[in-house]
């Protein structure tokens, strides 16, 4: 299987090809932008599968299929976990959230190899994704949350909520009144029930309210430290994968 990865985060694709080699994946060619893509495949013959991420540092990848005609079959790799996730569903091209997991990219890997999709549909499939991206599907987010406090049901309004957070195995709302509630769900259930344009999942501890943030602060190894109109109980960090999008989130 001859694979191509396009990832502008060098550490990231670095760190995708040494995953798909303990699959016995061979990683033919990576590359890092949309400019370098383009010339890559008006000059080269196409892979059987591509690992692309869709924000890439000179635009969308969606650009690249916009100037050659791709055929290769596509696992994207991808932090937007709300918008491009219900176009994924709807087609049978797969994907993989940020930071990937061994399990699921062998997963992904083993979906190809036993489903690959008609390569005649794959131009059809990103034209959809696209939209998709650009105008997502509206649906509704949760907009309260209850907690049991003692013999009594509480509801908290989301607007109210300055951040999630798990601790000791725990998932827990942190008001603008600050205060700390504990709520029966976890981070993971929250990717979907959150509005993204308000959430957003900063690393595996922290959901993030665009509202309650005071202050952006540069942090060590390009990652960046957060500090929120109350809550000071833990140092909120940004992971450095996560970054990127954030800072497209900010905007």
């Amino acid at each position: 299987m001859e694979v191509l990865i396009i990832e502008d985060e060098k550490p990231s694709a670095r760190r995708l090809k040494r995953m798909l080699e303990k699959l016995d994946v061979i990683v033919k060619h990576t590359l890092h932008s949309v400019e370098e893509a383009v010339e890559w495949f008006s000059n080269n013959p196409q892979p059987e599968l591509i690992f692309l991420d869709i924000q890439l540092s000179d635009g969308l990848s969606f650009e690249i299929f916009d100037t050659v005609s791709i055929t290769s079959s596509v696992i994207f790799t991808t932090a937007y976990d709300e918008y491009a996730l219900q176009a994924f569903k709807l087609n049978s091209i797969d994907y993989l959230l940020k930071p990937i997991d061994q399990e699921d990219l062998e997963k992904a890997v083993e979906k190809y190899k036993t489903f690959k999709p008609q390569q005649q549909n794959v131009q059809l499939n990103f034209e959809d994704i696209k939209k998709m991206l650009i105008n997502p599907v509206e649906r509704e987010y949760k907009k309260r949350f209850t907690t049991k406090i003692g013999q009594h049901l509480k509801m908290i309004s989301v607007d109210d909520i300055e951040c999630f957070y798990s601790e000791n195995k725990g998932t827990y709302a942190h008001t603008t009144e600050g205060r700390n509630y504990l709520l029966d769900t976890t981070l993971e259930q929250l990717e979907n029930e959150l509005a993204p344009q308000t959430f957003f999942r900063v690393n595996r501890t922290f959901f993030i309210n665009i509202n309650a943030i005071k202050d952006i602060i540069s942090y060590t190894n390009s990652r960046l430290q957060l500090k929120l109109n109350n809550y000071s109980d833990q140092d909120i960090i940004v992971a450095r994968e996560k970054v990127k999008d954030f800072k497209i989130w900010l905007e």
